[in-house]
């Protein structure tokens, strides 16, 4: 198994088998997938990505701090799950994002996500809320000055 770093085009497969079945591969580009701040994670087993985290420079307004990132796009292949891949790709990034300065992390988990995101460090911010076609999550966060 190995980590890299790969690009947005590279999600893209991954991104619709797990988060997108049900829509046009189209929804699976996400705005900032291309700006050069923005990065995207993969985790090989040889030739095949099979978990994935974009992380993009973006403001949560009810958040403190300046430098904020969001997560984005975490998925994992089924037969994968369970092996920590998840974890170690979001710690990953968390380490990349305090090299560069971030304060702040966040994301909006799907509810069955909660606790990887939880195992992770990250913390709930207010309720849950639908996102139409996907399901209900939550903004969770976690402050990267303090971790």
């Amino acid at each position: 198994m190995e980590l890299k770093e790969i690009t947005a085009n590279d999600t893209y497969p991954l991104r619709h088998k797990i988060l997108r079945p049900h829509q046009p591969l189209s929804y699976c580009e996400y705005p900032g997938d291309f700006e050069l701040q923005n990065f995207h994670l993969g985790w090989y087993d040889e030739e095949e990505l099979v978990c994935i985290g974009s992380f993009y420079q973006e403001k949560y307004s009810d958040l403190p701090g300046e430098l904020h990132y969001r997560l984005r796009g975490m998925a994992t292949l089924e037969n994968y799950r369970n092996r920590q891949l998840a974890l170690k790709l979001l710690q990953a990034g968390m380490k990349r994002l305090k090299e560069k300065g971030t304060d702040l992390m966040w994301c909006n988990a799907r509810i069955v996500a909660l606790g990887l995101y939880e195992k992770a460090g990250m913390k709930v911010h207010g309720g849950i809320f639908e996102m139409e076609g996907i399901g209900p999550h939550k903004v969770m966060y976690i402050n990267l000055r303090t971790v």
